[in-house]
């Protein structure tokens, strides 16, 4: 037996009274202290569009974090490789595997990460925005590493970062499988496919270069604080802001105070709810719980902690208390 290992996805949250600038600031302090705890990874997410998320170039944060640390594996999770040209993010992450060897993961989603419009805008043309483009834009990008192509990505060929697939549905689980990848499944938005996805990821791999067996990293919100009601007054500014995202006025993260103040509607309270599924959310103890079930059904290599709370001081106490007071009982 052996303790799970612990990472931490970010996206740089935005509150109401602060700043981007601000928002950085405090996911670098985060990356700092989570690297302190024991935390194997931290990575940052790929958003656009958002006012509530400052991490919308992973590239460029993730050269600015890795400098800010030492140990700790920094990646992207993900870039949307549908908003780039494969050769793009190939110098760019090789640059950064160049610049900070054996510590650079490169998670690739499938999905544009916004809206249509703004994918548009990013892409500047229709072409590979769709689907049945990406399998072939993730082997061009691995290409670009492996040196297989008439055009040199300098850095990149030699620079290779770890390669990760990420997903939310069974398409990315097979072509992970079929590749040989390791897969990092978005439990925290998409919690009703995550077994089935995981089944097929784990049905269809085939051993490669990268992996001899299957890796599964489960993504999770998780918010511990030292009671159960504490924890729920922290994930009120994340209801929100999920809300108002999904009816088309994203604002920058509320206050907890302003959070528990909104008149919601009984839809819309259902709505904000709903999203709480499959998510870690209370004391310790009942984290502990949480994780723990989680652990036993999907049987994850590593868990992904995502904790999208307003106070960074309370955010970073979220993580302190999973890693000391949850994280050894979470064992496989």
């Amino acid at each position: 037996m052996r303790e799970l290992p612990l990472s931490v996805l970010d996206v740089a949250p935005v509150a109401a009274s602060g700043s981007t600038g601000e928002a950085l600031r405090h996911t670098t302090e985060l990356a700092r202290r989570v690297e302190a705890l024991g935390y194997r990874r931290f990575w940052v997410a790929e958003h656009h569009n958002m006012p509530a998320i400052a991490s919308s170039s992973p590239a460029v944060l993730l050269a600015h974090l890795a400098a800010a640390t030492s140990t700790i594996r920094v990646g992207s999770g993900g870039v949307m490789l549908p908003n780039h040209a494969p050769l793009v993010v190939a110098e760019q992450f090789g640059t950064l595997e160049a610049l900070h060897p054996g510590r650079i993961d490169l998670g690739i989603g499938r999905a544009p990460g916004t809206d249509q419009h703004t994918a548009l805008a990013l892409r500047r043309t229709m072409e590979g925005l769709s689907a049945e483009n990406f399998p072939q834009e993730l082997q061009d990008l691995i290409a670009y590493f492996e040196g297989d192509t008439r055009i040199l990505a300098s850095p990149g060929k030699g620079s290779k970062p770890d390669v990760w697939l990420l997903g939310s549905s069974g398409f990315s689980a097979q072509l992970a499988g079929l590749l040989g990848l390791p897969f990092a499944f978005a439990h925290h938005f998409s919690a009703q496919n995550t077994l089935p996805a995981l089944g097929l990821y784990r049905q269809h791999f085939r051993p490669s270069q990268w992996l001899t067996e299957p890796y599964v990293m489960v993504a999770v919100s998780a918010v511990a604080a030292e009671t159960d009601e504490e924890a729920e007054f922290l994930s009120g500014p994340s209801d929100l802001s999920f809300l108002r995202l999904r009816s088309g006025r994203p604002e920058p993260l509320a206050t907890p105070e302003e959070a528990a103040a909104y008149p919601y509607s009984a839809r819309e309270r259902e709505f904000a709810l709903s999203r709480r599924e499959g998510q870690a959310l209370g004391s310790p103890a009942t984290v502990r719980r949480q994780l723990t079930d989680l652990l036993a059904a999907t049987q994850a290599d590593e868990f992904m902690l995502t904790c999208m709370v307003y106070d960074i001081e309370a955010r970073a106490r979220s993580f302190e208390l999973i890693r000391n007071e949850v994280a050894p009982a979470l064992t496989k």
